[in-house]
């Protein structure tokens, strides 16, 4: 099969960036997927290019691939689309399917299309979104039921929402849940013993610490965290690792032993991870829940908040918490930090168990299959 993929969001360092590097490196593992790479950028043109020659460099690559990339910015290209110009099927002639995101679609009708969503929060909580990107991806998510595209969910959750907001039927929405980031094991593997105190020294963990990691926005509910964490403050620091976004947290800034680090490195982030106590992820919506399985990774305990989609990722492994409930955050974090050996050991194998259900292969070969129902429904 010979596909096309637009590898522009690798240029994001965000969850959909992750995403389309580790699907990418999937799909060239698995024999019989020839991969086009397909983006635009003016700003980060050469960043595109160099991004996807170290995808290559650390693939085990068994198929062909190329690189189509091009020295637009993406509101020019879809203006050229609006026009009916430098259609996808004219750059990329000789594919048999073209795998989107959801907030750029081509209209070309001339190729069979499949998108990824990765949640709808932009569309459930608008007011963290600046007006144009809302109004980008409400006319992308146009264009998919125009095109009548396949769609992948993250999640059944994910799937729900699409179902529910977009009115896109169940029959074209296919779930498959993402997997551990091959990049954290890589890093993980390279860090030296002297480069992870190097770390612990510039992050200054002098003091036991919960930690969180995404960006500061209202759906992460990261005031309730604070609230609950307080009880608990002489014991463990709090650690939230993550850009700043449309955020609710401005008045905590002076709390001694809450510490907002911002934006922080890979290398960084994997030893946040392993030195902490715990992870606590309490939000109030998600479209998949990654740093659950991150944390996993690192043998990190996880207190997590008991929606659908997060029992989706985290099973039995984590313990769960109403997030709504300030005073059951502070029971489920105190229950994890008073854990003995015994209960420790067992929580570490169901995670482990957890983990390993996750896996980029099965990513690559139910997306393939995704593949070849939008190849049928164009023939139709």
């Amino acid at each position: 099969m010979k596909i096309g993929i637009d590898f522009t969001p690798a240029n994001y360092d965000r969850g959909v960036s992750r995403y389309t590097k580790n699907l990418i490196r999937s799909l060239l593992e698995l024999p019989g997927n020839d991969v086009s790479f397909y983006g635009s950028s003016f700003r980060q043109y050469d960043s595109l290019r160099q991004k996807a020659k170290e995808l290559i460099k650390n693939t085990r690559v068994v198929n062909n691939y190329n690189f189509s990339f091009q020295k637009y910015p993406p509101s020019f290209l879809q203006l050229l689309w609006k026009f009916g110009a430098n259609p996808v099927s004219k750059v990329l002639p000789n594919i048999d399917v073209f795998h989107s995101w959801d907030w750029l679609q081509p209209p070309d009708k001339n190729i069979p299309l499949v998108s990824t969503i990765h949640d709808l929060a932009i569309l459930k909580y608008p007011e963290t979104a600046h007006p144009k990107i809302l109004a980008a991806h409400k006319q992308s998510w146009k264009i998919l039921k125009e095109r009548d595209a396949e769609i992948i969910a993250v999640s059944q959750a994910t799937k729900k929402d699409i179902v529910n907001f977009l009115e896109i039927p169940a029959y074209r929405v296919h779930v498959i849940p993402e997997a551990l980031p091959q990049e954290i094991r890589i890093i993980n593997e390279n860090l030296s013993e002297d480069q992870v105190e190097r770390l612990k020294q510039e992050l200054n963990l002098q003091k036991p610490f919960l930690l969180f990691v995404g960006t500061r926005e209202p759906r992460k509910n990261l005031v309730n965290l604070i609230e609950a964490w307080k009880p608990l403050q002489k014991e463990v620091d709090l650690i939230i690792a993550g850009a700043s976004g449309w955020d609710e947290t401005s008045n905590y800034s002076q709390i001694q032993g809450l510490r907002f680090l911002g934006k922080v490195s890979d290398q960084a982030l994997n030893v946040l991870y392993a030195e902490a106590e715990a992870f606590v992820y309490p939000s109030l919506d998600e479209g998949f829940g990654l740093p659950i399985l991150e944390s996993f990774y690192h043998g990190t305990p996880v207190i997590t908040s008991n929606l659908p989609v997060l029992i989706e990722v985290a099973g039995n492994a984590a313990e769960l918490v109403n997030p709504v409930d300030i005073t059951d955050i502070t029971r489920g974090i105190a229950l994890v930090l008073n854990e003995d050996k015994a209960e420790q050991q067992k929580r570490l194998q169901r995670m482990i168990i957890r983990m390993h259900m996750f896996s980029w292969h099965l990513v690559a070969e139910q997306t393939v299959e995704v593949y070849k129902k939008a190849i049928e429904r164009l023939q139709e």
